[in-house]
């Protein structure tokens, strides 16, 4: 049986032309080692970013000291192995060089059995400065790459972009929301790892075919061995077992098995059923002693990316246990700017409100890293589906034979890593590559090919093509059969002319529409812009005011004030904000009031298109928009800020992410059309209310409707005239409010709002809103109510956690109960529990002087 030795402990460091050793903690980083010692200062506070760019340009070293027990001393085969060395590494053990690393995103090894002894083995690393180690091989290659988001600049490097020559995070080198800090560091657990006679080193589910009557698969069992020998492979999942004889042979051994395991429980994403997982145990056993053993964690559906030619284009669509799914979340960046600091606690808080927000798919994006285990194990749990890219993006990469046999080693490494996770459904190349070099249009992508010679970039798109269409889909097709692989985000296909770049209009492959944000649409155009699947679009915003004031003082509020500017990384961000709300909103009073409307006009802008897309299925079948998290507090395009705190986006993205809408649509001057939208596979019918209320409750105009649908789909299931039924009113004074009630199933009605007039023209007054304790289904919960219509209500709580609804439209005659949920260490939400002192205030006290109600 393999036997393990954890080296997390007795580790220090320095900078290697220093003297003093300080403590360090291996997971860890040099960053988060000088802040713990009090070197340097907070990293995410004020400009401080711009003060620890010298850290990347020195050489680190650590050493830690370990005594290795008898038992595994004894042990045929002893291996230093280290999951993750960020990034250019040589390793020692008492003295002896056992390995170099040079990619943060491969797990190295080392035989060190002939170098470990019982007592004070010394373990040492050197980290070479990833500045030193790659400035010299722009020279080599006689010409800098395009790398967009590299922070040269900021890092004293001038135009020089070297985050292309490293196998390491490239957000480490900046991004347009994050920071530049290139760690250096042990990220990732290192160990020892001892057996004898033979170990299983990997069991792989393959899913040859399944369906609802039967799964057939094939186990396929990695097996090394210190000598031939005879004996039995034991294989049980749920209760049934498979024994074969099997000849090991020195060496590698590969054995595959086929099974069948009749009706099985399939694996759903959420939504649709149950995220069951089976256990599946390897074990190897000389008569009756078990030699080795392994056990992985799967669930078994059958999944394919649809692209099938239609009338228009081509489909682009994920069909689940023979069920086509629309796929709705955001794209998924590193949590944090130093990953080690990412506890167990912050990924299921993320994965939870993933779930919690109706999501079913994340896209983890190119830009970050392969996620920790324990994320994938999360999504598995939860039924959320992954778009896993490769981590290339928004850059050209080398194509020397050491940086190409590096990725191959990469590649193969991270899929055969992840392939038993039921929720990862596709891999792909990178983000954004294909359509920025656009190889193919010559006045296409983002005007980098105009710095290249002919020659250069014949050479760069060669490179290219190595790397996207040959390397990397080798390493899907070879080690994670069944599932597709996607060369860029976005693409329409790999047809080699004009037509295989995307642009916002392409009817087939998957769209990034930036037009609304970087090219300054009115927000409008995401009702137009629409593609076969939105893998990314976004609008920006401000955390809330508690947020920016841990990195900020009060002297800072302002948005052209060097600390704000430095927790804007798009730079354009702030005038872009400011320009959007001038004509979206009316005028906040004060900076924090700036703040929230941010966030209101973000979440509007998102619902706008999440609702677009979803209103266009089955010709869109999926909405995936920028970005779920942040990796430090900034101003960004994150639902969620650095601190797990919802963003007013979130609870609307949650709302238009139900299972089920109601959503509208101005398809024509004088009409509005109601759609209902939903992605159960049951049909709906019920009855659909309409009614007409002034900002006072007083119902103006009421019909009723009886309606159907099929299920996973998506109507017009009501139209007015608006003339009509404003009968002379004004729009701006008048609220449009509409709920369908299903008639069977027990279903619970669902309802949805619509404004005639923008909400900068909105007449509003200023509302009265109470709030007092009820009863609720799972504790105590909190019945609003309010003589006027309050738009946008947000309740601030004093202890950390959320409501179960924030920023919601609250009508006068209509209470709103929710709840609120505590987030504690250890637990994504717990239960229900009292929020200590609630703050109550709706738009209007942002844009006047008003009370603010304390309850």
């Amino acid at each position: 049986m393999r036997e393990t030795l954890m080296l997390a402990n007795n580790w220090k460091f320095k900078a290697v032309e220093d003297k003093d050793w300080l403590p360090a903690v291996v997971p860890g980083c040099v960053h988060t080692d000088l802040l713990k010692n009090g070197v340097i200062k907070d990293p995410f506070y004020a400009t401080n970013e711009h003060d620890l760019q010298w850290i990347d340009k020195i050489d680190w070293e650590y050493e830690s000291t370990f005594d290795v027990p008898r038992t595994l001393l004894a042990a045929s085969s002893i291996e230093l192995v280290f999951d993750g060395l960020d990034t250019y590494a040589d390793v020692s053990v008492n003295g002896v060089h056992v390995l170099s690393a040079d990619n943060m995103f491969r797990t190295w090894r080392a035989d060190v059995k002939a170098y470990v002894k019982e007592q004070g083995n010394s373990l040492h690393i050197v980290f070479r400065s990833p500045v030193r180690e790659d400035l010299p091989k722009i020279d080599t290659l006689g010409y800098n790459l395009p790398a967009s988001n590299d922070q040269s600049e900021l890092g004293g490097l001038g135009d020089n972009k070297i985050s292309i020559f490293a196998r390491k995070a490239p957000y480490h080198y900046g991004w347009d929301w994050g920071p530049r800090f290139v760690t250096s560091g042990i990220w990732r657990e290192a160990r020892l790892e001892a057996w004898s006679e033979s170990v299983i080193t990997d069991l792989f589910v393959e899913q040859n075919e399944v369906t609802a009557a039967e799964a057939r698969l094939t186990l396929h069992v990695e097996i090394e061995s210190e000598r031939d020998w005879n004996g039995t492979l034991s294989l049980n999942a749920d209760g049934l077992t498979w024994d074969s004889q099997v000849a090991v042979k020195v060496g590698k051994n590969n054995v595959s098995v086929p099974v069948v395991i009749p009706n099985p429980k399939l694996w759903w994403s959420r939504g649709l059923g149950e995220a069951y997982l089976y256990s599946f145990k390897a074990e190897l056993f000389a008569g009756e002693r078990a030699v080795a053993g392994k056990t992985v964690r799967t669930g078994l559906r059958s999944i394919k990316l649809v692209r099938e030619k239609d009338a228009v284009g081509a489909s682009f669509y994920f069909e689940l246990n023979g069920v086509p799914v629309f796929a709705k979340g955001a794209n998924h960046i590193p949590n944090d700017s130093f990953i080690t600091d990412i506890t167990e606690d912050r990924y299921r808080h993320e994965i939870a409100s993933a779930a919690e927000s109706n999501m079913n798919m994340l896209r983890i994006w190119g830009g970050g890293i392969y996620e920790q285990s324990i994320f994938y194990e999360l999504c598995d749990e939860y039924g959320i589906l992954v778009w896993q890219d490769f981590m290339f993006a928004c850059s050209m990469y080398p194509g020397d034979e050491a940086f190409l046999a590096n990725v191959k080693a990469e590649a193969e490494q991270n899929v055969k890593r992840l392939r038993n996770h039921p929720s990862i459904v596709l891999w792909c190349g990178n983000n954004e590559i294909d359509s920025a070099w656009a190889q193919y249009d010559e006045t296409g992508g983002w005007g980098w090919k105009k710095d290249y010679t002919a020659e250069q970039r014949e050479k760069i798109w060669a490179d290219y093509e190595a790397i996207f269409h040959r390397i990397l889909p080798e390493a899907v097709e070879s080690y994670a059969p069944g599932i597709d692989y996607w060369p860029s985000s976005p693409i329409v296909s790999v047809s080699r002319d004009i037509n295989q770049h995307a642009h916002p209009l392409t009817t087939e492959g998957d769209v990034h529409y930036w037009g609304v944000w970087h090219a300054v649409e009115p927000f409008e155009n995401y009702n137009l812009k629409i593609g076969r699947f939105m893998s990314e679009y976004g609008f920006q915003s401000f955390p809330e005011y508690d947020t920016v004031m841990t990195f900020a003082t009060e002297q800072d509020l302002a948005l052209d004030s060097k600390v704000m500017r430095a927790h804007q990384k798009n730079g354009d961000g702030n005038r872009l904000i400011k320009q959007y709300m001038d004509i979206y909103m009316n005028e906040p009073k004060d900076f924090p009031s700036f703040l929230y409307m941010s966030q209101v006009l973000q979440a509007e802008a998102m619902k706008m298109a999440i609702e677009a897309h979803r209103r266009k299925m089955p010709y869109c079948m999926g909405t995936l928009y920028w970005q779920m998290n942040d990796c430090w507090p900034v101003a960004s395009w994150a639902g969620i800020d650095y601190y797990g705190k919802w963003k007013a986006m979130q609870y609307y993205a949650k709302h238009s992410f139900e299972d089920t809408i109601l959503s509208f649509d101005r398809p024509e001057d004088g009409r509005l059309d109601v759609h209902l939208v939903t992605d159960r596979l049951d049909a709906l019918s019920g009855t659909l209310n309409v009614a007409l209320y002034d900002f006072s409750g007083v119902r103006l105009r009421e019909d009723s409707a009886s309606i159907a649908l099929q299920g996973n789909s998506a109507a017009v299931v009501y139209s007015l005239n608006e003339s009509e039924w404003l009968g002379g009113r004004k729009a701006s004074s008048v609220v449009l409010h509409v709920e369908f009630v299903p008639g069977v199933g027990g279903e619970s009605a669902i309802s949805k709002q619509f404004y005639f007039a923008s909400a900068k023209e909105l007449q509003l007054e200023s509302p009265s809103i109470t709030v007092k304790e009820v009863a609720g289904s799972a504790g105590a919960a909190y019945e609003l109510t309010t003589d006027n219509l309050a738009k946008q209500v947000w309740l601030k709580a004093e202890q950390a956690g959320r409501f179960t609804d924030n920023f919601f439209d609250l009508m006068p005659g209509v209470p709103k109960v929710v709840q609120f949920v505590n987030r504690e260490v250890g637990e994504a939400l717990s239960k229900p529990a009292a929020p200590g002192a609630i703050a109550v205030s709706s738009m209007i006290d942002y844009l006047a002087e008003s009370q603010v109600e304390v309850v």
